[in-house]
């Protein structure tokens, strides 16, 4: 039986999933600062773009305008209709299509739940970006009810039949990692004097996929993954 794919817009990274994602399904994307999380989740959304999907950003940490203005130099145009932006970063000045407050919003998940199926009911999302999740988790009061929460945003999230993608700067990423279907490591390497980026997948249900560290750059089109080429370390 042939299960379904989806590309991540990233032709290297969807070789070492067996091609692609498995859509319907919650992914994690983590990575230190600067390891180009945003950029391969934009890869991401656009691909659905392109595909004819309509499809959901939620930027909690980069100010929407900022965003525009970067990933437009890579090629993405994030003023297309079928991209819908939410900007809940708390320097936001106004709040693209949701009304609650950046305190009520990005600092508690359940209303951030709410918040997106209150979305589903104005367009049939296929993928949704959540970039990052990190703040959700730093600003919640108990490590139990964060559990509680993601579980309960997982299983809404797969009810919607939507495809998300989540964002995420913590190293120790345990519930997270724990409850989502798959999960993409980005690192950054010294190797031999130079910065050297690597890819890597840490989990994937459902298929078998490429383990091995893969070389990837950022380039002015975005990311760019070798996936039939091995990062050599000292």
């Amino acid at each position: 039986m042939t299960i379904q794919r989806i590309s991540t817009g990233i032709q290297g990274l969807d070789v070492m999933l067996q091609g692609g994602l498995i859509p319907g399904r919650v992914y994690l994307v983590k990575g230190a600062p600067g390891t180009g999380k945003t950029t391969l989740a934009m890869h991401f959304a656009m691909a659905g773009v392109e595909n004819g999907e309509d499809v959901l950003y939620v930027t909690i940490e980069e100010p929407a305008e900022n965003l525009k203005v970067d990933m437009s130099k890579l090629g993405f145009n994030l003023r297309d209709p079928r991209f819908s932006l939410i900007d809940a970063t708390p320097t936001a000045e106004r709040y693209v299509l949701i009304t609650d407050f950046f305190e009520e919003f990005a600092g508690n998940i359940e209303k951030m739940t709410d918040a997106i199926k209150r979305q589903f009911q104005e367009r049939n999302y296929t993928r949704v970006v959540i970039d990052p999740i990190t703040m959700l988790k730093l600003t919640a009061t108990k490590e139990i009810d964060y559990r509680k929460a993601f579980l309960s945003f997982i299983k809404s999230m797969m009810r919607l039949r939507a495809t998300v993608l989540l964002t995420s700067e913590l190293e120790k990423t345990d519930i997270e990692e724990y409850l989502v279907s798959g999960v993409i490591e980005l690192k950054a390497f010294n190797a031999g004097g130079r910065l050297t980026r690597g890819v890597r997948i840490i989990k994937f249900r459902g298929s078998s996929f490429d383990g091995t560290i893969r070389p990837y750059e950022i380039t002015d089109r975005g990311i760019v993954v070798y996936h039939d080429r091995m990062i050599s370390l000292p």
